[in-house]
This record gives C-alpha cells, sequence and structure tokens, in this order.
C-alpha cells in the first residue's frame, strides 16, 4: 500500500456501530489511544471491518488548528 497521507496510524478495530447510513469505527492503537471515524456502511461492508480487525487510520488533512487554554 503507498498512499500521499504521512499520517498512516495501525491500529486494531474495538468497535463498529451500524447507522442506517454511516458506521463509526472505534480503531484502537498500540498505545491505547483511540481514534473515531465516521465512514459509509458500504466501506465499512468492502473493507471488512469488524471487531479485532487490524486496520490503519490514514489521516490527510491541509489544515491542522492550534488552540491553548487562557
Amino acid at each position: 500500500m503507498k498512499l500521499s497521507a504521512r499520517n498512516l496510524l495501525k491500529g486494531k478495530v474495538v468497535k463498529v456501530v451500524k447507522g442506517a447510513v454511516n458506521s463509526e469505527v472505534v480503531i484502537e492503537l498500540p498505545g491505547g489511544e483511540k481514534l473515531v471515524s465516521i465512514i459509509t456502511n458500504t466501506s465499512v461492508a468492502s473493507l471488512g471491518l469488524k471487531k479485532g480487525k487490524e486496520a490503519y487510520a490514514v489521516i490527510k488533512a491541509s489544515n491542522i488548528m492550534v488552540a491553548v487554554d487562557e
């Protein structure tokens, strides 16, 4: 697999919550952090996503916001 995205994080699917059109997919990284993504049910099916399957979180953003507490 080759991608232009620089942030590719490997983890395991720990939860898939199916909705009417989209599903919430939770991926746990090796350090215990969890990432949540909303993708179509069609994508969940075509990728074969289910609890325990290894998957990659691919993050591609042209902007990153920075905030501080005052």
